[in-house]
């Protein structure tokens, strides 16, 4: 069972199992088509694709963020839909280091599924390593996954309560600069919520776009927690996706136990009312 990542060698050799499902999570946020027309174009042998805003999200209030999670039982029909069987290993995959990969990982271990793993330097060293793909739509049989939501996320009633407790260690996987409220181009109000740290995703991976080895993880998370605990942590991003890289990144390090404010600064910052941090602390 693979549970965190997988080399591109052993998902090959199991391309071929029954038993194994591969998903497409290509996407591009300034332009929401592009995962589509890429897996069009060509694509892991077998993969079936997701869509970030169209199966990994839920409807939108202007309040709830721009990638609220869905209602646990829809996500798990979906996911039933597009093949899913209980008792099957998944794998997934993107083009950006695992971005979006690593948010449908999360919300498979939200709804209890375990056996789920993130193609380690995603479709770039599929191809690069000359490994089977195509431009076939796969052919899919709907499965019967069900699931159940874990209590591992918080809401923004939580994290206002938290601002200043020591205990509550908040961390933001957004760029740097948006981090401190500058080039901010996806949401209406630039800045973070008080008391966050900064780690962005980016700093997961290696040069060659794979996650770095798990003790390096280990020495560069507990440097930030300090002597706070993992369940003490908090990851949050834009809208929820890439603070599941940090996430992900934590379970490799042997650091379980976080949680995610699935709304994120998106849905922070909807409210006015809601206190607003710039710079870099």
């Amino acid at each position: 069972m693979f549970t965190t990542l997988i080399s591109a060698g052993d998902l090959a050799a199991h391309l071929e199992d029954p038993r194994w499902i591969v998903f497409d999570c290509r996407h591009d946020l300034a332009d929401p088509t592009a995962g589509a027309r890429a897996y069009a174009q060509s694509h892991v042998r077998g993969a079936v694709h997701v869509s970030l805003d169209g199966d990994l999200s839920g409807e939108k209030t202007g309040r709830n963020g721009r990638h609220p999670l869905p209602a646990a039982a829809a996500f798990c029909a979906r996911m039933a839909e597009r093949g899913l069987r209980n008792n099957m290993q998944v794998v997934a995959y993107d083009a950006t280091g695992g971005a979006f990969a690593a948010r449908l990982w999360w919300m498979l271990r939200w709804v209890g599924n375990e056996s789920v793993a993130v193609l380690d330097g995603g479709w770039n060293v599929w191809q690069k390593a000359g490994l089977p793909v195509t431009a076939d739509a796969a052919s899919i049989t709907p499965g019967d996954f069900r699931g159940s939501p874990h209590d591992i996320t918080v809401d923004a009633a939580f994290v206002a309560a938290e601002i200043g407790n020591p205990r509550t260690r908040l961390i933001d996987a957004r760029s740097p600069d948006r981090f401190r409220g500058e080039n901010e181009t996806l949401d209406p109000v630039g800045g973070h919520i008080p008391g966050a740290t900064n780690r962005f995703f980016q700093c997961n991976l290696g040069s060659d776009g794979c996650f770095k080895p798990a003790a390096v993880l280990k020495q560069e998370f507990n440097a930030m927690l300090g002597n706070a605990t993992p369940a003490q942590v908090v990851h949050q991003c834009g809208s929820g996706v890439t603070a599941c890289h940090n996430l992900l990144a934590m379970e490799v390090a042997g650091l379980a136990g976080s949680r995610l404010f699935p709304g994120s600064w998106s849905e922070w910052c909807s409210d006015p009312q809601r206190p607003v941090a710039t710079g870099a602390n």
